[in-house]
C-alpha cells in the first residue's frame, strides 16, 4: 500500500479511537481528527513522547507513531508539548464549532489544533492563532500556511486585539478571565476557558483536578453562563496570570465546589458565600 493512503487508514483509526477516549460522539470532529496530518506540525522524526514520567523517543521517524493518544515534544527542554489530542476532542467539543464561525485561539502552539478548529469551520469560517512565544508563532506560521482560512498573530493572548468570536478556545492556564475576550465573545459566543493553581503544572495525576479545571463561559447578551467541563493541568498562561488572583483561586480549588459553578459575573455585588472565586471585577458563582 502507498504510504500516504496507509497513513489516512492510520489517521481514521486514531480519530475513532481518540473520540471513544473522549467518550464523545461527534461525526464533524472525528473527520477533522482524520484530515489533518500530525506529523506536518511536530518536525522531523524521531520524535519525543511523553510517557508516564519522562520523555522518549519513538524507535523511527516513521509517522505512525503520532497517531496515539500522547503528548508529544515541541520544546522537550520547556516541558511544551502537542497537547492530549483527547482532552482536545473533549475540549472541542465542548465548545461546539459550526460551519462559518471565527475562532481565536490563544495558545496555537505549532497549530495542529488550530488546523483541526479551521478543518471544522469549513471555509466560510476562520481561526485566530495567537501564540506568544515567538519560535513556534513562526512555526504555526509556516506549518498553517497551506490554509487559507488561518490567521497566526505573535503575541501576548489577553492583550492582542481581535474580531468577535464565536469561539475563544484557551490553551494555556489561567488565574482570571481576560476582559478583551469577555468583552470580544460574540452573542452566543462560548469561551473555553482553563483556569489553573500555582500548583501541580504536570504533576502527580492525583493533583490534576486542584492543579486546574475548565470552565465553558457563553455569553447570552450581558450575562454569562459557566459550567465545569474538566479537570487539567497545563503550562501558565503568560500575560494572564497575577499572585492575587493566583492565591484567590488557589484557595477556591482546596474548598472544592468547581463542579457547581453556574455564573460568571463582571461585577463585585454579588454576595461572598455565593462565589466559588472572586477576582477584583469578576467572580465564578453558583447563581
Amino acid at each position: 500500500m502507498d504510504p500516504q493512503a496507509e497513513l489516512r487508514v492510520i489517521r481514521r483509526a486514531y480519530a475513532k479511537q481518540i473520540l471513544a477516549a473522549a467518550t464523545i460522539d461527534n461525526p464533524r470532529l472525528a473527520g477533522a481528527f482524520a484530515a489533518i496530518p500530525r506529523e506536518d506540525f511536530l518536525g522531523p522524526g524521531p520524535w519525543l513522547m511523553w510517557r508516564w514520567t519522562r520523555y522518549v523517543s519513538t524507535p523511527e521517524a516513521d509517522p505512525v507513531y503520532l497517531y496515539t493518544n500522547d503528548l508529544v515534544a515541541l520544546a522537550s527542554e520547556r516541558n511544551v508539548n502537542n497537547g492530549q489530542p483527547s482532552l482536545h476532542a473533549h475540549l472541542m467539543h465542548q465548545a461546539g464549532p459550526v460551519i462559518g464561525e471565527h475562532v481565536v485561539h490563544v495558545g496555537t502552539g505549532a497549530g495542529y489544533y488550530t488546523a483541526i478548529l479551521a478543518h471544522i469551520v469549513g471555509p466560510s469560517g476562520r481561526v485566530t492563532g495567537i501564540e506568544y512565544d515567538p519560535e513556534l508563532a513562526a512555526k504555526a506560521r509556516a506549518c498553517l500556511a497551506p490554509y487559507p482560512n488561518v490567521t497566526i498573530v505573535e503575541g501576548d493572548g489577553a492583550q492582542v486585539p481581535f474580531d468577535a468570536a464565536d469561539i475563544i478556545y484557551v490553551n494555556a492556564g489561567c488565574t482570571r478571565p481576560a476582559e478583551r475576550w469577555l468583552d470580544s465573545l460574540s452573542d452566543g459566543g462560548r469561551l473555553i476557558l482553563p483556569m489553573t493553581s500555582d500548583k501541580g503544572f504536570g504533576g502527580r495525576s492525583e493533583r490534576i483536578e486542584r492543579a486546574g479545571a475548565v470552565f465553558r463561559i457563553e455569553r447570552r447578551g450581558e450575562d454569562y453562563r459557566a459550567w465545569w467541563i474538566s479537570p487539567v493541568a497545563l503550562i501558565p498562561c503568560a500575560g494572564n496570570r497575577d499572585e492575587t488572583s493566583e492565591r484567590a483561586l488557589a484557595e477556591a480549588f482546596a474548598r472544592g465546589g468547581w463542579n457547581k459553578v453556574t455564573r460568571l459575573y463582571r461585577n463585585r455585588e454579588i454576595p461572598e458565600e455565593l462565589c466559588w472565586v472572586r477576582g477584583q471585577d469578576w467572580c465564578l458563582a453558583y447563581e
